[in-house]
């Protein structure tokens, strides 16, 4: 694991990219590991098996790391996600956020999100179209318990970078367009998986979120 991070590490170089180490095939001893070679982000696609792994970790690891909730959030999970999460990386629709919103205020807590955005189509994946989310983003802004980050993408199952390119500045160029009609910033950029993340880098992205390049042996 230490090589390998080492690797992702070296081609980030200076770059301002957050790795957020996804676990949905890890369990504590290597989120423990992973903790011991530097690594502070990690991520879950499944609210329950987040709050698991969470309280099995050692005090010194669970209290000193930041989760990340990646996969597609039910609005019948909302209540153990927000709050136990530094960020979402997946409002996919307004009545998502709103429920977001709706759960952060009972819990008297501003819930930090990003919007999950599908570039190009896919039928196998959640987000807003450009148009959907260029509708929605005034409504979504103006939440009160809800503060949005930035924007994050999946790009669709294929080993074309010419695909991935295309997603992930697509992605950039809407967060620009957005902060320039909105005046206001969206600075996480969260995009790039253990497939295509160093197109992402190369692109802009400001997290990759990494399973199998950070555990796999």
């Amino acid at each position: 694991m230490a090589d390998n991070l080492a690797r992702i590490r070296e081609c980030i170089g200076a770059q301002p990219v957050k790795i957020v180490a996804v676990t949905k095939y890890t369990g504590p001893e290597g989120i423990e590991e992973a903790f011991n070679c530097g690594v502070t982000e990690f991520g879950e696609n499944r609210v329950q098996d987040l709050l698991r792994k969470r309280e099995q970790l050692p005090a010194r690891v669970r209290d000193q790391i930041n989760w990340h909730f990646i996969g597609h959030l039910q609005t019948n999970k909302v209540k153990q996600v927000v709050g136990n999460c530094v960020l979402i990386h997946s409002i996919d629709s307004l009545n998502l956020a709103e429920s977001v919103s709706k759960q952060a205020a009972k819990n008297g807590i501003i819930q930090p999100v990003l919007l999950q955005v599908k570039i190009a189509s896919d039928p196998g994946k959640f987000g807003f179209s450009e148009n959907e989310l260029t509708r929605d983003f005034p409504l979504i802004v103006r939440l009160p318990n809800l503060k949005v980050e930035g924007l994050m993408t999946i790009t669709p199952l294929s080993d074309d970078p010419a695909l991935w390119q295309q997603c992930f500045q697509g992605l950039r160029a809407l967060r620009d367009r957005l902060e320039q009609a909105h005046a206001l910033r969206l600075p996480e950029l969260s995009m790039g998986m253990s497939n295509d993340w160093p197109e992402a880098v190369r692109c802009g992205a400001t997290m990759v979120r990494l399973g199998r390049s950070i555990f796999a042996s």
